[in-house]
């Protein structure tokens, strides 16, 4: 089949249209990929599927396929790194995921974060990481060293798919996401067994969870996050899927569940894009245990889903005392710090953000 009988498919209605089968999904995303696609076709495409919405089948074949085109970043399989990917942006509240991850790699855990931050008025952690001093830039193979050394990186989908990267960018010019957006949540960059994802469009919930057991993921939390981000609420219940060894259980998580007080919207209010800085110092002084409150229950109670993701206790409950004691005894202090003085020159670009 042709690009063009590929659109036919699937953009012919709410009663007539079709999926697209494993084969033809991949066919398509190679055509996308490899540019044997018109412009024209580019955008019919990816509006039709937006329209009709992806299948489970055509979104696990899609990512199959862009996975396939890149190398998977090294790194060695017995740290159990954690995939954390991080696309939505924030316009409400702050950047809890980035402090959290710092959180669980003090506690030992290994953490690699990719994302991407060009939604246009929404932040993404890439900044807030940058200003805290961390790099964000950085090569493939040298955030895959600095997980190795260091137990947490941040990765640029730019620098790691920059075909995915793309059709990102072309939400500016459609006016909407398309199917690459929940693509690049699941690339999983380093093939981690334990993936984070964090999503807020109701339909792709429970298909997400999905797509990952069709991928073979061994396991995974689904997380319907604050703003999108894979973020549990501190100021509500979040839903939470987990994938483990094919099966999926539907899970809820509240603060009261593991003894920290219902938070308010206030605990995770944000800062304007241009108080990047403020924000920068409020997780600074959460990582050196010089705040207490909602905002410091909030990065503690995703600090311990990401050590629960990387297998550092049986229950989520468990690895909260952990989250907090890294952070009392100044582990997670010393580990920003680790990560602030890595040297930044060989492989790593001159992008800003």
């Amino acid at each position: 089949m042709s690009m063009q009988e590929f659109i036919a498919k699937i953009a012919k209605g709410p009663r007539a249209a079709k999926d697209l089968t494993w084969d033809e999904a991949k066919r398509a995303m190679k055509a996308l990929i490899e540019g044997d696609a018109t412009p024209a076709q580019v955008g019919a495409f990816l509006i039709a599927m937006r329209i009709k919405m992806e299948s489970v089948t055509e979104l696990a074949s899609m990512t199959a396929a862009a996975r396939s085109y890149v190398a998977p970043v090294s790194i060695p399989r017995e740290l159990g790194v954690v995939d954390l990917p991080s696309y939505a942006g924030k316009q409400e509240t702050f950047h809890a995921l980035a402090a959290a991850a710092i959180v669980a790699a003090s506690a030992g855990a290994s953490v690699l974060m990719h994302g991407y931050d060009g939604i246009p008025g929404r932040a993404g952690n890439a900044g807030v990481l940058k200003a805290l001093g961390l790099s964000i830039d950085m090569e493939p193979k040298v955030a895959a060293e600095a997980v190795t050394k260091h137990g947490f990186a941040y990765l640029d989908i730019a620098l790691y798919h920059p075909p995915v990267y793309r059709f990102l960018e072309m939400r500016q010019e459609l006016g909407a996401r398309n199917v690459f957006h929940p693509i690049a949540r699941l690339l999983n960059p380093a093939r981690a067994s334990s993936q984070v994802v964090g999503l807020s469009h109701p339909p792709h919930f429970e298909k997400t969870a999905e797509v990952l057991r069709m991928l073979a993921c061994p396991r995974a939390l689904v997380v319907s996050g604050v703003e999108g981000d894979p973020e549990l609420s501190i100021a509500a219940l979040t839903r939470v899927l987990e994938l483990r060894d094919e099966r999926i259980t539907p899970l809820s998580f509240a603060s009261k569940d593991v003894g920290l007080p219902l938070g308010t919207s206030p605990d995770m209010a944000g800062f304007p894009p241009n108080q990047r800085d403020k924000e920068a110092d409020l997780l600074r002084r959460i990582l050196h245990n010089q705040v207490q409150g909602g905002s410091y229950n909030w990065v503690v109670m995703n600090a311990a889903l990401i050590l629960y993701a990387a297998g550092k206790g049986a229950t989520w409950a468990s690895c909260v005392p952990l989250a907090r004691r890294v952070l009392e005894d100044g582990a997670a202090a010393r580990k920003l710090e680790e990560l602030t003085q890595e040297p930044v020159g060989t492989g790593v670009t001159g992008r800003t953000h």
